[in-house]
């Protein structure tokens, strides 16, 4: 065991926890109607505690397993025959598993801002714990747990280049998001502006600053690699977010809040799949042109092809993380077989499985709260509470 390497992903499994919370549930929560903001964050919260014990059933043993090439098997189900001593790599093997149980909360959370406004809570938590499961787990074996798209796999020597998530967590999350989307239908209310631009902002930062563990905690080291990634994640995330204000001034006569912040997450989920690979040069590229194809992406999902993907999952996660993963092999530091491939098996197991698991879901939960309670908002009908003393 190396102990600086153990303290930095430590740090790097908090940080990524406080993306999810308090971060993204404040970034979704402040772009809903006031009447829907408890129940953004009761969505993420639960997410998070229910994926962190599905994770430590069985999520980490099919992901990590010696299982084989399409999942690793349950053979480290509840953790058997791993404890404080057991190693993986450089670090304690205890910690490995914490700090990818983070990214198998965040994956499904992200999944939150598609279906805001509209669905049953019920049938968010079953959804959840199935997909991560069924769809996030297998793909994560395939890619970072030696599975069929690593190196040696179906692609020859040269597997996919995934160095922190743009295919295992933004392509899965962007697909599942837009599916369920569609699924749902649009929102019967008219729609509204975010009620508090204050909590995005303060949740696009959280985010931000949580994506340095993100990035530089997948080099699972407290090295070189973890700094370099790190510095190009953070010139990504700026570059977009000038990119992104400096396109809506062009398009619309004014760079708003929302849309700069919204550049942020765009250019952080770009430049994942690529952070421990391109150079800070090549990042101002991607973050640069994320900016812009992010927020076309905006406009072709919401007002050209009409699906109600609420709060933009799949044009800033999914293109996001489609776009950097592609970036690798333009850049030359993968095989674009390699890439594309990865790209398309991922994408029809996401598409297939998320279709399965939300029709038999439905068939037991239902999906979609009454045309009434979808009027009055889900936080006094769905939990109890209203989050504020007036009803907006």
């Amino acid at each position: 065991m190396v102990a600086a390497d153990t303290a930095w992903i430590i740090v790097a499994t908090a940080l990524v926890l406080f993306m999810t919370l308090p971060g993204l549930a404040l970034f979704y929560g402040g772009l809903v109607r006031a009447r829907n903001v408890l129940s953004v964050f009761m969505h993420c919260y639960a997410i998070a505690c229910a994926m962190s014990v599905a994770w430590f059933a069985v999520g980490y043993s099919i992901a990590f397993g010696d299982g084989g090439a399409l999942w690793g098997g349950l053979g480290k189900a509840f953790l058997a025959g791993i404890d404080a001593d057991t190693l993986s790599g450089t670090i304690p093997e205890i910690l490995f598993f914490a700090f990818q149980m983070t990214f198998a909360i965040i994956t499904p959370a992200l999944i939150v801002g598609a279906y805001v406004e509209r669905i049953k809570f019920s049938f968010v938590l079953t959804f959840s714990t199935l997909w991560m499961l069924i769809c996030y787990a297998p793909v994560t074996h395939w890619i970072w747990g030696g599975g069929m798209l690593s190196d040696g796999g179906i692609f020859g020597e040269t597997g996919a280049r995934d160095f922190a998530g743009g295919i295992v967590v933004h392509e899965t999350a962007g697909l599942a998001a837009l599916i369920l989307a569609f699924m749902l239908g649009r929102r019967k209310v008219d729609n509204k502006p975010p009620h508090n631009p204050g909590y995005v902002v303060i949740g696009a930062s959280m985010l931000w600053v949580g994506w340095f563990g993100f990035n530089g905690g997948s080099q699972l080291a407290a090295d070189g690699g973890a700094a370099m990634a790190l510095t190009v994640t953070h010139l990504s995330a700026a570059t977009a977010s000038l990119t992104w204000a400096a396109w809506e001034k062009i398009k619309y006569g004014k760079a708003s809040v929302v849309g700069i912040v919204t550049g942020t997450i765009a250019g952080l989920a770009s430049i994942t799949p690529a952070s421990g690979f391109v150079t800070p040069i090549q990042a101002l590229i991607i973050g640069a042109v994320a900016g812009i194809l992010c927020q076309e992406a905006v406009n072709l999902i919401r007002n050209k092809v009409r699906i109600d993907d609420t709060l933009d999952v799949m044009a800033v996660h999914g293109v996001g993380g489609i776009f950097g993963t592609l970036m690798i092999a333009a850049f030359g530091h993968g095989s674009w077989i390699a890439q594309t491939g990865s790209l398309v098996i991922v994408g029809l197991w996401t598409a297939v499985t998320t279709v399965v698991i939300a029709l038999v879901v439905k068939a037991i939960t239902g999906l979609r709260v009454d045309q009434e309670i979808e009027h009055t908002g889900l936080d006094l009908a769905c939990h109890g509470e209203s989050a504020y003393d007036h009803n907006s």
